[in-house]
C-alpha cells in the first residue's frame, strides 16, 4: 500500500522548493549581470588607464631627452617621433602593466616587471583578449606611438569568485530561514484542519455530536456542515433503531406474559400427556422470548440511555443487590468479595446493575455447575467475575463480543450478554478483558472490567 503524504508536507515542500528555486534563479541572474557590469567597469578602467598614461609618458620622455638634439613630431611642439631607449622603465604605474612602443615595434617605455611576451603586436585601437590577459590598445594622434595596457584574467576571475561567494553566503542563511518560516506558516495555517481531524477522530457510534465550526476557515465550513448533516442522519437512524428495539421489547412483555399464563393453565387443566408436554414446550419458548425481550431492552438502554449519574454512589450497594436477587431465585453459587471501604463511582446505578447481572448470568450458564462463581470488586474499581468453565481460545473470546453469538449451540441464552457489557464499557470509556484460563489456574474464564471512580 502506497504511503500517503500529508497536505502540510506537500504544501511546505512545494512552496519551499519554489522559493528556493526562485532564490537561486535570482542569484544566478544577478551574478550574470554583475559579471557583465564588472567586465564593463574593468574595460573602462583599462581604457582610462591607457588614455592617462600615454600623454604623461610622452611628456616624461620629452623631458628626459630635452638636452639631446631630438626632434618631436608627435604630441608635442615638434611632432610625435621619439627616440627609444631600450631598457628604460617608467618611474610610475607600478600597479599597471603596460608597454609603449614606437611605430617600428620597439619598446620605448614599460611598466616595472612588464612581460613583453603577453602583449601581441598592435593591430587597431580597442580590446584584445588572450588566454591570460585582457589588453587595451591605443595610439597617439598620428599613430607613431602606441600603448598596450594589460590586466590578468585571473584577477578578474578572483574578483568574480569573491562576488559569487558574497551572493551565496547570504543565501546559505536566507534559504534555510525561509524554509523554516514557510513550514511554520503552513503549519499554522493548517491548524484548523488538524483540529477538524481530531474532532472527527472522536466521533463514532457512541459519539455523534456535531462538529464545531466557529473557528473554521470558509473553505472548511462546507465540509464541516456536510459531516454534521451526515452525523444528524446517523444519529436519527440509530435512535430510531434503539427506540424500535426498546419499544418492541416493552410491548412484547405483556402479551408474552399472558401467553405464558395461558400455556401454564392449559398444562394444569389438561389430562392428556401429549397436550401437557406441548404446553410445557410453549411455556419454555415464551419464557425464552421474555428473556430475549429483556436483553433487547438492556441493550437499548446501554446504547442509548444516560450512563452517568449526577451524584457518586457506592458500587458495593448495587453489587450486593444483584447477588441477593440471584439468591432469592435459588442461585446460591455466587461468592462476592467486596472491600471494606466504600468504592464511589459516577456511573449510573442501573448501568452497573445491567453490567454485573450479565457477567453473573454468563458465568453461571457457561461455567462448571458444581463450582462457585467468584465475583470481586477491588478498591481501584476493577470488577472481576470468574468461573471454572472450559478454556476459551482468543478467537472464541473475540467472537463472543458480537451480538447473538453463543459459546455453544447447545447452550441457551440470547447471545447478547457480552454485547451489552461491551456497549456499556465503550460508551463510558471503560476497558473489558477476557482471560482464559484464569490466572494461577489451568482452566476457567475471568472477565475484568475497570469501573471509573468518582
Amino acid at each position: 500500500m502506497k504511503k500517503s503524504v500529508s497536505l502540510q508536507a506537500r504544501l511546505a515542500l512545494t512552496i519551499g522548493l519554489s522559493v528556493t528555486v526562485l532564490w537561486l534563479v535570482a542569484a544566478a541572474i544577478t551574478a550574470h549581470r554583475l559579471t557583465a557590469e564588472m567586465e564593463d567597469v574593468f574595460d573602462d578602467g583599462l581604457r582610462s588607464t591607457a588614455q592617462r598614461i600615454l600623454p604623461i609618458a610622452l611628456h616624461d620622455l620629452r623631458e628626459g631627452h630635452k638636452n639631446r638634439d631630438l626632434t618631436d613630431h608627435d604630441d608635442g611642439p615638434g611632432g610625435d617621433e621619439i627616440e627609444s631607449h631600450e631598457g628604460r622603465e617608467a618611474r610610475y604605474g607600478d600597479d599597471v602593466t603596460f608597454l609603449i612602443r614606437a611605430d617600428n615595434g620597439r619598446i620605448i617605455l614599460a611598466s616595472k616587471d612588464a612581460d613583453a611576451a603577453i602583449f601581441p603586436p598592435f593591430v587597431r585601437t580597442g580590446f584584445v583578449r588572450t588566454d591570460t590577459h585582457q589588453i587595451y590598445f591605443d595610439a597617439s594622434t598620428k599613430g607613431h606611438v602606441t600603448i598596450a595596457v594589460a590586466e590578468p584574467l585571473a584577477h578578474r576571475k578572483e574578483l568574480s569568485q569573491k562576488m559569487l561567494l558574497g551572493l551565496i553566503l547570504p543565501l546559505a542563511v536566507v534559504i534555510p530561514v525561509s524554509l523554516l518560516a514557510i513550514f511554520l506558516a503552513v503549519r499554522g495555517s493548517l491548524r484548523p484542519v488538524r483540529v477538524l481531524q481530531q474532532e472527527l477522530s472522536h466521533r463514532g457510534a457512541q459519539n455523534l455530536s456535531p462538529l464545531p465550526d466557529s473557528n473554521l476557515p470558509s473553505e472548511l465550513r462546507p465540509i464541516s456542515a456536510g459531516i454534521n448533516q451526515l452525523l444528524d442522519r446517523l444519529k436519527a437512524a440509530f435512535s430510531a433503531e434503539r427506540a424500535f428495539a426498546a419499544n418492541a421489547a416493552h410491548e412484547l412483555r405483556t402479551p408474552v406474559a399472558g401467553a405464558i399464563a395461558q400455556a401454564q393453565r392449559i398444562r394444569s387443566e389438561t389430562t392428556e400427556e401429549l397436550t401437557g408436554q406441548r404446553a410445557s414446550e410453549i411455556t419454555h419458548t415464551l419464557k425464552r422470548l421474555m428473556r430475549m425481550s429483556e436483553k433487547l431492552m438492556q441493550l437499548a438502554r446501554a446504547e442509548g440511555g444516560r450512563l452517568q449519574s449526577d451524584e457518586p454512589f457506592d458500587l458495593r450497594t448495587v453489587l450486593n443487590m444483584i447477588v441477593q436477587d440471584f439468591t432469592r431465585v435459588g442461585e446460591g453459587r455466587i461468592e462476592l468479595n467486596l472491600p471494606d471501604a466504600p468504592v464511589m463511582s459516577r456511573l449510573d446505578p442501573d448501568a452497573v446493575g445491567i453490567l454485573f447481572r450479565n457477567l453473573i448470568e454468563n458465568a453461571l450458564k457457561h461455567g462448571a455447575h458444581d463450582c462457585q462463581v467468584e465475583a470481586m470488586l477491588q478498591p481501584d474499581g476493577t470488577l472481576s467475575v470468574a468461573n471454572d468453565g472450559p478454556v476459551l481460545s482468543a478467537d472464541i473470546m473475540q467472537r463472543l463480543m458480537l451480538r447473538f453469538e453463543r459459546g455453544s449451540a447447545k447452550m441457551g441464552g440470547s447471545g447478547l450478554g457480552l454485547s451489552i457489557i461491551k456497549a456499556i464499557t465503550e460508551r463510558t470509556g471503560m476497558t473489558v478483558n477476557v482471560i482464559s484460563p484464569r490466572p494461577m489456574k489451568p482452566q476457567g474464564v475471568e472477565v475484568q472490567v475497570a469501573l471509573p471512580l468518582a
